[in-house]
């Protein structure tokens, strides 16, 4: 069937199962969270002798708390009263909670989940124990909900397909100049429509993203109140402003049939158009890291860009089909959008070149990270789709002393099977956006088969009427590098015992490195020192000299492995 004879219903059966692909594709990867734990106090799994007062999260970045952001359980597994955590004086990126003045002995869990400067929630746990270790069940952080996510995730795709075809018709019309323009009002409306509901979604389903809830929760007064004191509400309110102020323009002049000057439409247009882009980096990676002004600029002409490129795409296809047989499209449209792609790609690889280096932050994260594998694959998609150009440009750039397209066929077909490419392209760069840049995921990643924390139980018997326990010893992160490193002593009976004298070394027998006294030191209950440097990675044997008395004391060891 000639291209040529197909009518829109023909050609969407063909783009929407790419396009469903991508947003289930997307809508079913987790939620990648991107602000990083760097320090807890009390620091994870530690034994204290008395209760603290507070608990301390300090992040990479600073942090939003949603409701009810902290949950603290009892040995129990009982949820703990506490008041609702705040920001730690003069701290957007520590987390702090106040815990009741007296707390029962056992083992406590502190589940949480805060949202990071790029929009995207994180979650986890941690445990204490005061004055000694239960053996009840941790409480799980709380659980996000699919349907929550899923919805959330499918808004924005539509979201970012609607602006790129909104602002791309606008850039087809402005600089293509096609004879007739009226046709393009149809899908640019729709367009618009699509935005601005797909906006007002994510604005009632922020809370219960950022909480982790049901989608029945998304009309409560309360989350549609809090929603709007934050910085992604207050974007997603100032882009559902800026939509509406442009309705409101184009009503008016279509009301008076005005048409105001060239120049005038073209400023008041490129304005709101930066504008409207500029919502979405605001609240995204650029947000966050280093570079956040530079960073926040590239990205807003990163997003110009594709919409120019790719939304003038569809717009070109459109006007390809909508084109009257006898009288042919002028050569001058498709000529004047290929100039218009070819600068919107240089500006994309010039942009896009930035915006990786500060996203992946090193080599390895390009394969060894989510964020990378996904950006090569929007790599591959724009050499794909760089290669069906290039074929519709050797048909526009064709010689010809003809004023109209002598091939509309063959450009059609080029042209489709970009519009189709283009739609992964975007599927993909939607998915980026939700994915924990490489930098940050190298920076939060443990070692290879390396747990965060290396924590070794070491049994002790000295032959003397009470004289066996163990010594638990916590080597926190367990890496190459700084460490600190905690000693708890059990007795007989399985409680804290004090000693009076506890020495902990490390020895690298293969390399023959120590033994490397750690120097730890009574805190009151526990031993430790906040600065032991590993120099090496490999099998370490771990020894702990125990005195319980003047006269008694034993020495044991285990081998532990630090990582890189």
């Amino acid at each position: 069937m000639p291209l040529a004879g197909l009518r829109l219903p023909v050609l969407l059966p063909g783009l929407l199962p790419v396009l469903l692909l991508g947003l289930l594709l997307a809508a079913a990867a987790p939620a990648s969270a991107h602000a990083v734990l760097r320090a807890t106090d009390p620091a994870d799994g530690t034994v204290l002798r008395t209760a603290p007062r507070h608990v301390t999260l300090r992040f990479s970045e600073s942090i939003g708390l949603p409701a009810d952001s902290f949950r603290v359980y009892d040995p129990g597994n009982h949820r703990v009263r506490t008041a609702p955590a705040d920001h730690a004086p003069g701290r957007s990126d520590t987390a702090r909670i106040t815990l009741p003045a007296r707390l029962a002995p056992g083992t406590y869990t502190v589940a949480w989940r805060v949202v990071s400067a790029d929009s995207h929630p994180v979650s986890g746990a941690l445990t204490f124990s005061v004055g000694e270790r239960t053996a009840a069940p941790p409480a799980p952080p709380p659980a996000e909900d699919p349907a929550t996510t899923a919805l959330y995730t499918v808004a924005r795709h539509l979201a970012y397909l609607s602006l790129a075809l909104l602002l791309g018709a606008a850039a087809f019309v402005a600089y293509c100049r096609p004879p007739r323009a009226a046709h393009l009002c149809a899908p640019a409306l729709a367009a618009a429509g699509t935005l601005l509901a797909a906006t007002a979604a994510a604005y009632l389903l922020r809370a219960p993203y950022e909480q982790g809830t049901s989608p029945a929760t998304a009309l409560t007064a309360t989350a549609l109140a809090r929603t709007a004191t934050t910085r992604p509400g207050l974007l997603l309110l100032a882009r559902i402003g800026l939509l509406l102020l442009v309705a409101a323009g184009a009503a008016l002049l279509r009301r008076r049939r005005a048409r105001l000057p060239r120049r005038t439409t073209l400023a008041a247009g490129a304005v709101l158009a930066v504008a409207l882009s500029l919502t979405w980096p605001a609240s995204g990676h650029a947000a966050a890291g280093i570079q956040v002004p530079v960073a926040t600029v590239s990205a807003t002409v990163h997003l110009l860009a594709t919409a120019a490129w790719l939304g003038g795409l569809a717009a070109l296809l459109w006007t390809l089909r909508r084109v009257p047989a006898p009288d042919g499209l002028p050569a001058s449209v498709p000529a004047r959008f290929s100039r218009l792609a070819t600068t919107s790609v240089t500006v994309l690889v010039l942009t896009g070149t930035y915006q990786s280096w500060r996203g992946l932050g090193s080599w390895q994260a390009l394969t060894g990270t989510p964020y990378g594998r996904i950006l090569l694959a929007k790599l591959a998609a724009v050499a794909v789709l760089l290669l069906a150009a290039a074929c519709s440009r050797a048909w526009t750039t064709r010689p010809t002393k003809a004023p109209t397209i002598p091939h509309p066929r063959a450009l059609r077909r080029s042209v489709l099977a970009e519009a189709a490419v283009a739609t992964v392209v975007l599927a993909l760069t939607t998915l980026l956006t939700g994915t924990a840049p490489g930098r940050a995921a190298t920076e939060s990643a443990p070692a290879t088969g390396i747990p965060t924390a290396s924590v070794t139980t070491l049994p002790f018997d000295t032959g003397t009427p009470g004289g066996h326990g163990k010594v638990q010893i916590t080597l926190d992160p367990g890496r190459v590098g700084r460490n600190s490193v905690q000693a708890v002593v059990y007795g007989p009976d399985g409680g804290l015992s004090a000693v009076p004298e506890l020495r902990v070394t490390l020895t690298l027998p293969d390399r023959r490195v120590g033994p490397l006294d750690t120097h730890v030191t009574d805190r009151g209950g526990y031993w430790a020192t906040d600065a032991f440097t590993v120099p090496l990675a490999g099998t370490w044997t771990l020894k702990a000299t125990v005195r319980v008395s003047a006269l008694d004391q034993v020495t044991v060891s285990a081998p532990v492995r630090v990582g890189r």
